[in-house]
């Protein structure tokens, strides 16, 4: 009698056991025996939550302060017309250098005031589709995620204190232009790969339910006077802030909390729980890399690294650990630039892009979006080295 032939599972479905479940609990236990090993067992876990409560206390509110003042900001410049300016103004610069028509401006802006997913916003609004092909929709994700939290990561990182009294202002609109240098890799590659797929020619689909006005002639504005309109707009901003700022903490406390324990070394006595003690691992992976590292982004210490691979998960977490390296003297102006680029380049992309691909409907081409930003976000890094150590030649 022959066997009955199972039937494929749904997507999303598995067996309740299955290797991946082996799998993952040889990486995580291993994960921990490696830290309890070295630390000890009592130690991991004081380090673990002394670490996420400072994180919370020192890192994550001074960001919320941040990102409710660049809230209320671009929500001014939303209500006034800035933005509506900015996209006239920058329009016909887009198309030749990004391959997107002009109103993907508008995007840039508004990500760059505000997080990687405001882009979606747009993307399902009729009038705003209407200039898209369906080829270039996806690519949104990339040029969106390019500068998602800018303008809160650029004044965070011209705010930080040196010990040695450098200023950061160059370093940090050269990590600006690195971002863009990044942001038109990304989003030209994953153009090339989306025409394969849709053709050049095929218009993206928009639904006749709803009363839309032309975003390039006019714009919608609260109600009431002038006054009240910006009392509005500063409070709905702030209260933005706010929401974005309560939405990193989970990035920050996890990631971050891991990537410390795996960069910073034990303490001079000896480990006792404190917060900020770890195994130093990154920096020995950082030291053996050297020789690919220093090249493409001529960090100053091995501990480096561990702001780039922070910022693939939370850009937030990412710059929370940048003040730590600069306090510790283990960074430096050179090193901001590329901070900057990356970490506004990449952005927390890999916790976002599933999501933002999947409201664009575009699941499929969820694995492409993610490889072309990282190659997006590693030439942001490379382009801001070189272009720092060009300019500190000129000036």
């Amino acid at each position: 009698m022959s066997r009955k032939k199972e039937s494929p599972l749904p997507q999303g479905v598995r067996k309740a056991v299955d290797k991946e479940v082996f799998l993952f609990l040889f990486v995580f236990l291993g994960l921990f025996c490696v830290l309890g090993t070295k630390m000890g067992l009592v130690n991991m876990f004081n380090t673990m939550m002394n670490t996420a409560y400072a994180l919370l206390m020192d890192t994550v509110f001074y960001i919320m302060a941040i990102a409710v003042l660049a809230g209320a900001i671009s929500a001014l410049f939303s209500e006034f017309g800035v933005i509506s300016l900015l996209n006239k103004l920058l329009s016909p610069l887009i198309y030749p250098i990004y391959g997107l028509p002009g109103a993907s401006s508008v995007g840039i802006v508004t990500t760059y005031l505000s997080d990687n997913p405001a882009i979606l916003t747009l993307a399902n609004d009729n009038t705003f589709r209407r200039f898209f092909k369906k080829y270039q929709l996806p690519a949104l994700t990339n040029i969106g995620t390019s500068f998602g939290m800018g303008l809160i990561i650029t004044t965070f990182m011209i705010a930080l204190k040196s010990p040695v009294a450098e200023r950061f202002g160059v370093a940090v609109l050269v990590g600006n232009l690195g971002a863009v240098i990044g942001s038109i890799v990304s989003t030209r590659l994953m153009l090339h790969h989306t025409a394969k797929v849709y053709g050049k020619e095929e218009v993206c689909e928009v639904s006749n339910d709803a009363e839309t006005i032309d975003p390039a002639r006019y714009r919608i504005v609260g109600k009431g006077g002038v006054g009240t309109r910006f009392i509005d707009a500063l409070m709905t901003g702030g209260k933005n802030g706010v929401e974005m700022g309560m939405a990193i903490i989970p990035g920050v406390l996890i990631i971050c909390t891991m990537v410390l324990m795996l960069t910073n070394g034990a303490p001079a006595g000896g480990y006792t729980g404190a917060a900020y003690e770890g195994i130093a691992l990154l920096p020995w992976i950082g030291e053996k890399l050297k020789f690919i590292l220093m090249p493409l982004f001529g960090f100053s210490s091995p501990e480096a690294i561990a702001v780039p691979i922070t910022a693939l998960g939370a850009a937030g977490a990412a710059i929370g650990i940048v003040e730590k390296l600069i306090a510790a003297g283990l960074a430096n102006a050179h090193d901001i630039a590329v901070f900057t680029a990356m970490c506004m380049c990449w952005s927390g992309y890999l916790s976002t892009h599933v999501a933002m691909m999947d409201s664009l409907k575009c699941r499929n081409l969820t694995g492409k979006a993610i490889l072309y930003h990282t190659i997006g976000g590693a030439c942001a890094g490379v382009a801001a080295n070189w272009l720092y150590q060009l300019i500190m030649l000129i000036l």
